[in-house]
């Protein structure tokens, strides 16, 4: 676990509603195509998902979940197979893990255990977020990014 301060970001982003899952993937393919074909991807390119809503507590057919590209301020979004925004940034706990279903399981049994043990406790206010960055893709890592705030005074 690294403590990152990650700034608020400007995104190009498509929203899911519904159950979490292949719906997620199927977004996620789309953006990328979106993003494909406005030449916004590269090495240095960063993905997000971020899921909005507990489906322990909200009905699955009302869960929220964008996935984003992270883009230059002044790019300017006249496509609307996308929609802009901005990611607020703050201090994340970050969790960089094998991207596979297996490792991302295990990471999110001992993510909550590993932020209080260094003093930490989540923010709820601010949405986890899925980071994927190409760089670590090719190696086939990504990160999960938990926003915090610190018990320490």
């Amino acid at each position: 676990m690294n403590i990152e301060n990650i700034p608020c970001t400007k995104v190009a982003y498509i929203r899911q509603v519904g159950p979490y899952g292949d719906n997620n993937r199927q977004s996620m393919d789309r953006l990328k195509a979106w993003a494909e074909g406005m030449d916004l991807l590269n090495e240095d390119s960063v993905l997000l998902g971020i899921a909005y809503d507990n489906p322990a507590i909200v009905e699955s057919n009302k869960c929220r979940y964008d996935t984003c590209l992270i883009i230059s301020e002044n790019f300017v979004i006249k496509d609307t197979c996308v929609q802009e925004g901005h990611v607020q940034g703050g201090k994340y706990a970050v969790f960089q893990i094998a991207h596979t279903a297996e490792a991302i399981e295990k990471a999110w049994n001992t993510i909550y255990s590993a932020i209080s043990s260094e003093d930490c406790q989540l923010d709820e206010s601010r949405p986890i977020m899925e980071r994927y960055s190409f760089k670590l893709l090719k190696d086939h890592y990504c990160e999960i990014c938990v926003p915090i705030y610190s018990l320490k005074a």
